[in-house]
């Protein structure tokens, strides 16, 4: 049964040498040895779970921000502006951007859960993950257009969702993930590539977020799959 929220740290966790699949993340994590819900994507296309989640993403490690989560204060911190084209740039699993003097590195991800563990992403990383907003996109692939479906998110804490470079979504406080907590306006989904990003900002604690599309009936969207490049 799918609960509104999980944090995937098991007492396995703390076994050492324990490794991801062989790709950027999984060369990076392997010194932290933590059995996590995020392994390396093992194909270019994926589908989505059985209630239409989304498990395939790139991720940007957690770039360090400070204010409130709050709607003002969150969409304050993710209208600065970080790296160039943050909001419509779709990135290559290893490419790196730099902040200010730092450099940032995007992980192609799937998670094995309906949401997607920040904490652990971070964690594995050796990445701070309070005081910090991270970046996500992923590509839905459809086969016709689609219309009349909606955008349901859920996060822990504040995040902010763009379908195609629409901003569609916002939910704001520190909240913990729910199902379906957001749900945006109707829109079509066109046929082939429709880009999904979000920005989450997390002031401490655990931290995720989950996203699916709902269509006419408001039933889970099922039929596309889910690359990490535009085809």
């Amino acid at each position: 049964m799918i609960t509104p929220r999980h944090i995937f740290l098991s007492t396995s966790a703390l076994l050492a040498g324990l490794a991801l699949l062989t790709n950027t993340v999984a060369q990076d994590i392997a010194p932290r040895g933590l059995a996590t819900a995020l392994v390396g994507p093992a194909s270019a296309a994926a589908a989505p779970d059985a209630s239409g989640f989304i498990q395939r993403w790139l991720l940007l490690e957690p770039i360090p921000c400070s204010g409130a989560v709050s709607q003002n204060g969150a969409q304050a911190i993710i209208k600065k502006e970080y790296f160039p084209n943050q909001l419509a740039v779709v990135p290559k699993d290893g490419e790196k951007v730099a902040v200010g003097s730092a450099e940032y590195i995007w992980h192609a991800a799937d998670t094995k859960n309906y949401n997607v563990n920040l904490y652990q992403f971070g964690y594995i990383l050796n990445k701070p993950t309070a005081n910090a907003i991270f970046w996500g996109v992923t590509v839905v692939n459809c086969p016709e257009d689609m219309p009349n479906v909606r955008l349901a998110i859920g996060s822990n804490a504040a995040s902010v969702w763009w379908v195609n470079g629409e901003e569609l979504v916002g939910i704001y406080g520190d909240r913990q993930t729910v199902i379906d907590d957001g749900v945006s306006k109707r829109i079509t989904l066109k046929k082939g590539a429709n880009v999904i990003r979000v920005a989450v900002v997390n002031n401490g604690g655990a931290t995720d977020f989950c996203a699916r599309f709902l269509d006419a009936n408001d039933q889970p969207l099922k039929n596309f799959t889910v690359m990490l490049t535009k085809p």
